[in-house]
C-alpha cells in the first residue's frame, strides 16, 4: 500500500555519457514506500538510464540520488538493498532454482537454516517451489521469470527495479504475468519501480506512471489521469490511441477556446496549453469519445461535430473501430461497441458525422 513516506528522491539528475548529449535532463522525482511506479516511454527517452542509475549500474553526471534517506551517488550495486529483475532473467544456467534463489543470501553470509526458510519462502511467493531441483532450461519463459522475482525478492530489500521483465514473453503469458505482479505488489507492500515501453503493462499494473521523452518526464500522474488528461500532445498520443485536429485558436472563454480548422468547421476544446487567439493549435481526442452518427448528404453536422466519410470497419475482438476520412485532416478512428446495429448503415463512403463534447477535447499549441 503506497504511503506519503518518500524512500527515493532523485534531485537535479543528469546523465551524458558523450560528455555532450544529456540522455537525463535535470530529473526531479521522488518515489513513494510502497507504490508501483512505472517509467514508460519510446526508445532513448532515458527510463532505463534513470533505473540503472538507481540500481548502481550507471553513475549520475550530476544531482544527487538519494534511497531512505541515504546518498547513493557512489554506492556500488551490491551494497544498495535494491533488488533487480532484468529482461533476460539473468538466472546461473549451472545452478538450480533453489541455488539461484538462494544466491543473494550466500552473498550477505546468511546462515544455511536462514538461506533455507527465505527460499522457501520465496519460491511459495511465486508458487514454484515444487520446481526447486530444476535448472533454467528446463523451465519455460513465464516459470524463469517468476524464479528472477523469487531471487529479488528473497533478501527483503527495500525496493524492487524491473527492467522489461515480460518483453520476452507471448501475449497472453505476458498479460497474464502483469496481474501477477500487481496482485504480488499488493501483497507483499514492496516498493516496485518497473520499466516499460507498452502503455497496456504501465495502466494495468501502476500506482503511477512517469512518461519519459528525450530525457525529460513529460508527465507524472495516477493511470487514470494520464490517460484522461494528457498535459501535452505526445503524453496524448503515447499513451493509448488519440485522434489529431490541426487548426488556429479563434476565441478563448475561460477555460475552453474555440478552433477553426481548415476546412472551415469550428470545434470548441478544453484549452490545455492556455494558448491565444491567432496560435496554431493540435487538438487531441480519444476514439471512444467519439459520436458516430450517419448523415443524408444535404445534411450537416451539428454544434462540435465534424463531417467526414466512413472508410472501412476494422474488428478488434471487443469492439469494432471505424477508419473515418475528415476534410483536410489525417484520418479519425472511432470506437463503436459490438452488437451496435447502426453499423450496418456505415458502407465506405457514406457521410457521417464525429460528434463529441468539449471537455473532451484537448487542445495543445
Amino acid at each position: 500500500m503506497k504511503s506519503d513516506q518518500v524512500i527515493v528522491s532523485f534531485r537535479g539528475v543528469r546523465k551524458t555519457y558523450d560528455g555532450e548529449t544529456l540522455v537525463v535532463k535535470g530529473l526531479d522525482l521522488d518515489i513513494y514506500q510502497g507504490e508501483f511506479l512505472t517509467l514508460l516511454g519510446p526508445s532513448g527517452s532515458g527510463k532505463t538510464t534513470c533505473l540503472m542509475m538507481l540500481a548502481g549500474f550507471e553513475f549520475p553526471t550530476g544531482g544527487e540520488i538519494w534511497l531512505d534517506g541515504k546518498l547513493l551517488n557512489k554506492v556500488p550495486p551490491h551494497k544498495r538493498d535494491i533488488g533487480m529483475v532484468f529482461q533476460n532473467y539473468a538466472l546461473f544456467p549451472h545452478l538450480s532454482v533453489q541455488q539461484n534463489v538462494e544466491y543473494p543470501l550466500t552473498v550477505r553470509k546468511m546462515s544455511a537454516a536462514e538461506r533455507a526458510e527465505r527460499v522457501n519462502t520465496a519460491l511459495k511467493m511465486v508458487r514454484m517451489e515444487s520446481f526447486a531441483k530444476r535448472y533454467p532450461a528446463q523451465l519455460s519463459g513465464g516459470q524463469q521469470q517468476r524464479i528472477a522475482l523469487a531471487r529479488a525478492l528473497v533478501f527483503e530489500p527495500k525496493l524492487v527495479l524491473m527492467d522489461e521483465p515480460l518483453g520476452a514473453l507471448d501475449k497472453q503469458l505476458r498479460e497474464h504475468m502483469q496481474y501477477e505482479l500487481k496482485s504480488l505488489h499488493e501483497k507483499l507492500g514492496v516498493t516496485f519501480v518497473y520499466v516499460t515501453h507498452d502503455q497496456g503493462e504501465a495502466l494495468t499494473m501502476s500506482d503511477r506512471v512517469a512518461v519519459f521523452d528525450k530525457g525529460i518526464v513529460q508527465q507524472l500522474d495516477t493511470v487514470d489521469h494520464l490517460y484522461e488528461a494528457p498535459c501535452n500532445e505526445f503524453v496524448a498520443n503515447f499513451i493509448g490511441d488519440s485522434n489529431r485536429l490541426r487548426g488556429t485558436i479563434e476565441q478563448t472563454q475561460g477555460d475552453f477556446c474555440d478552433i477553426r480548422l481548415a476546412d472551415g468547421t469550428r470545434v470548441s476544446g478544453l484549452n490545455v496549453a492556455k494558448a491565444k487567439p491567432g496560435s496554431e493549435a493540435i487538438a487531441c481526442i480519444r476514439p471512444e469519445r467519439m459520436k458516430l452518427t450517419a448523415m443524408a448528404g444535404s445534411d450537416r453536422p451539428g454544434a462540435n461535430a465534424l463531417a467526414g466519410e466512413a472508410k472501412s470497419l476494422i474488428y478488434f475482438g471487443d469492439h469494432v473501430r471505424m477508419r473515418c476520412g475528415v476534410r483536410e485532416q489525417d484520418e479519425c478512428f472511432v470506437k463503436v461497441p459490438l452488437g451496435t446495429d447502426a453499423l450496418a448503415a456505415f458502407a465506405p463512403g457514406a457521410p457521417i458525422a464525429l460528434e463529441f463534447a468539449p471537455e473532451h477535447l484537448r487542445v495543445f499549441a
